[in-house]
């Protein structure tokens, strides 16, 4: 240990003494003062930790805030003081905090951002016992904003929007009394006498209150009109911890707890064919056989919420082979086995590459709300999967499966090749079609192919144009199913079929209709049978889009049945054949720039009346007509020629002149309005200073009219110098004396100092 002779020893050392003699010289920081500060960037970070407990779902403020607000009190009192022994106990703090951090990162590579908010927590709280200056006050203003945002690209539901508009509330008049400490003005003393105890500054909490709204205004708008565009930037997608899979599961099978798989009693949609109800929670038709003869409803419950870059069909299987009542995966037994790197969360998934049109990259994060079956929903086509799991099941029908459930909490991304729908290509594919798609995707049950064929090639031939391609036959017979059959109110309205009775046949020829699903498997079963091979695929429909989250809340009622359609080079595409839905589904578009603010105009316009709604789709879409027609004339006038693009620059030049000329009339109406109300002598004196500001020679908000005048003599003439002075007492005199000056004397003295102001500038 050092004793006194071993500091002695050590003040021998020149190094040791001019370092030692530094820190004696130096002075201590000079602390901020300003209670009300301190309290306000308090609240910041308290707003930011509990903000990140919401988004993350954990329960870190219980700890945080309480130590936060325990160092911000004990930061105030030794504020002057230099604390020396706390710092090394900081430092040391932050240290271990480091290293837990490291702990936690190897088990959460793949999503990082909690871990980090984490250590960003225990950073402040630890940083809140040493705040005695300024500059340490607004590092914990940054960690708190830090922290907000953290918070909103985790949050999944409106729970964090309270938090944020707290946040900027209490941001306004922090970074007022930051921007006064900055220019080194004290904090504002008030009389604390009985009469000014509970005076209340109403006009400075208005002026915050406007202030707050123009703010909150304006970022909702930037946020609507924001564009969106298609690529992510990031390559590390969000996936849950990795999950422990039991020996003995197959993924092959579809465990779904709402029904039986397969051996069941006929009660419930377990695949057999007897009748049955619905269960109330989990649809029907995920599972590895599909029964149609049951009657009920679901009651709505949220089951996910999926981010993703476009909006579309989250498919979860599809069916080849028809029972008469229902469907079933006629390969399951071929259905392979995905395995990951240790690692690395992403899985491979095999795609068709040699098939022709365009395709879209389209990145989709999709978070388990309630439990689901093991499944994995996903756009059609799936080439990238990042999961929590080891392994996972992809089938024949180009469906993906999990070994476990979909437990709440659990998620997992998905990068998909989505296919643009090219209607003239699709309509020109060729019709012949491989071994494989004839064997698999052709079937009818023979008791009943003659009578639908023959039935589907009437609907056809009473066409009011020819309809020969594939395409246009697919478009048409789900338009005429859509016109021609119905949906019973009642979901126990029909009767269940028979042991001998065929879906199709009773829907088509008996009850006219049927419920949702029954018209994709009615629509399904009539393209086979004129040679167009097909297939049912199940899923979920996108959901309703929260604009403010930027996510689809799915439902387990959004569940549902539709056909996909094969044409040879090109792939798979869906039809939907059910009233009231889109034909063709929805799926990546040419221009998703401005996505949110569409979605967020369909959500306005579900609370306002029909005829408003309808009055202003149609102003905006001959408005977004008139826009988008004028940038894709312009693109093309650039791209044309070496003449369009001379043209172009010159059209662009013209009308940056027109609109630099039509700022300035604006802003001279602006200033005439300005002016015309204000009363003549202000009027005069306003337009002296204008004049003279032209010239550089700006009066300083501090100056009186007088102390400007006086400096203005050190730069003008003489006859500048005395108009501006007449013309500034002729206003002192109106403005504090209530003197009515000569308003006819005072106007020529400002046109005779404009008059020379010009020919100067000239």
């Amino acid at each position: 240990m050092f004793n006194s002779s071993g500091i002695r020893h050590l003040s021998l050392i020149p190094i040791w003494r001019r370092l030692r003699q530094q820190i004696e010289a130096s002075k201590p920081p000079i602390p901020e003062d300003s209670m009300m500060l301190r309290v306000l960037v308090q609240a910041l970070v308290i707003v930011g930790i509990i903000a990140t407990d919401v988004a993350a779902g954990t329960m870190m403020s219980l700890w945080a805030v309480p130590l936060s607000i325990a160092g911000g009190t004990w930061s105030w009192y030794r504020r002057r003081d230099r604390n020396t022994a706390v710092k090394f106990l900081l430092a040391i703090g932050m240290l271990v905090s480091l290293s837990a951090f490291f702990g936690r990162l190897v088990q959460e590579l793949n999503d990082t951002r909690v871990v980090l908010a984490e250590l960003l927590i225990q950073v402040q709280v630890l940083h809140s016992f040493d705040l005695p200056r300024r500059s340490d006050l607004g590092y914990s203003m940054v960690i708190g904003l830090i922290l907000l945002g953290v918070a909103g690209t985790v949050s999944q539901t409106l729970a964090f929007a309270p938090l944020l508009l707290i946040f900027l509330a209490i941001a306004l008049p922090t970074l007022v009394l930051d921007y006064r400490s900055r220019l080194g003005l004290k904090p504002e003393q008030r009389p604390t006498g009985p009469r000014n105890k509970k005076k209340i500054n109403y006009g400075q909490l208005s002026f915050y209150g406007v202030l707050f709204s123009l703010v909150l205004a304006i970022g909702l708008v930037i946020f609507a009109v924001m564009p969106r565009f298609p690529g992510y930037q990031l390559q590390t997608f969000p996936v849950s911890s990795p999950l422990e899979i039991p020996g003995d599961l197959d993924g092959r099978q579809i465990v779904n707890p709402g029904y039986g798989n397969g051996e069941g009693d006929g009660t419930g949609g377990d695949g057999s064919d007897g009748p049955g109800e619905i269960d109330d929670t989990f649809y029907y038709g995920f599972n590895n056989r599909i029964n149609q003869n049951l009657r009920g409803e679901m009651t709505p419950k949220v089951v996910m919420r999926v981010r993703s870059q476009a909006e579309g069909f989250w498919r979860v299987l599809a069916f080849d082979r028809y029972t008469g009542k229902g469907w079933e995966i006629g390969r399951n037994e071929e259905a392979t086995t995905l395995r990951r790197p240790s690692w690395s969360y992403q899985f491979n998934v095999p795609i068709d590459r040699t098939r022709l049109g365009r395709t879209q990259e389209i990145v989709q994060s999709y978070t388990a709300v309630s439990d689901l079956p093991n499944i994995i929903p996903a756009l059609y086509e799936p080439k990238s999967l990042y999961f929590p799991t080891e392994q996972v099941t992809f089938d024949t029908e180009g469906s993906l499966r999990s070994p476990l459930g979909l437990v709440e909490g659990l998620t997992y991304t998905v990068i998909s090749e989505v296919p643009y729908r090219d209607r003239t290509a699709l309509s020109q594919a060729p019709t012949t079609y491989s071994k494989a798609i004839r064997n698999y995707y052709l079937q009818v049950p023979p008791e009943i192919s003659d009578r639908v064929r023959q039935h589907t090639e009437e609907i056809l031939a009473g066409a009011p144009n020819p309809v020969t391609s594939p395409y246009e036959k697919a478009l048409y017979l789900a338009q005429y199913l859509k016109q021609n059959y119905s949906i019973p109110n009642d979901p126990f309205g029909l009767p269940f079929l028979g042991p001998e009775d065929d879906l199709v046949e009773t829907f088509l020829f008996q009850q006219q209709g049927g419920y949702p699903d029954h018209f994709s498997t009615v629509y399904t079963i009539m393209l086979r049978s004129i040679g167009i091979p097909s297939r049912l695929v199940v899923g979920f429909a996108p959901g309703e889009f929260n604009p403010f989250t930027g996510l689809y809340v799915v439902r387990n009622t959004d569940a549902y049945a539709m056909t996909e359609v094969y044409f040879p080079e090109y792939g798979w595409f869906a039809f939907d054949p059910i009233p009231g839905n889109e034909i063709i589904p929805p799926s990546v578009q040419e221009y998703q720039t401005f996505s949110v603010l569409r979605m967020l105009w369909r959500w306005v316009a579900g609370w306002l009346p029909s005829p408003v709604t309808g009055f202003a789709a149609a102003v905006f879409s001959i408005l977004g007509g008139w826009l988008v027609g004028s940038i894709v004339w312009l693109l093309r006038l650039f791209t044309g020629s070496w003449v369009g693009l001379f043209a172009g620059s010159i059209l662009l030049t013209g009308l940056a002149f027109l609109g630099w000329l039509a700022w300035n009339a604006f802003g001279q109406w602006r200033y005439r309005r300005f002016l015309a109300k204000m009363p003549p002598v202000a009027r005069l004196y306003q337009q002296m200073l204008d004049t003279l500001g032209q010239q550089g020679y700006r009066k300083h908000p501090a100056q009186t009219p007088f102390e400007y005048a006086r400096e203005l003599h050190e730069h003008q003439p003489q006859t500048d110098a005395s108009a501006v002075e007449e013309i500034s007492h002729a206003y002192v005199s109106w403005r504090y004396g209530g003197s009515e000056p000569n308003l006819d004397l005072l106007q020529e003295r400002l046109e005779e100092l404009k008059r020379r102001s010009q020919l100067r500038r000239k």
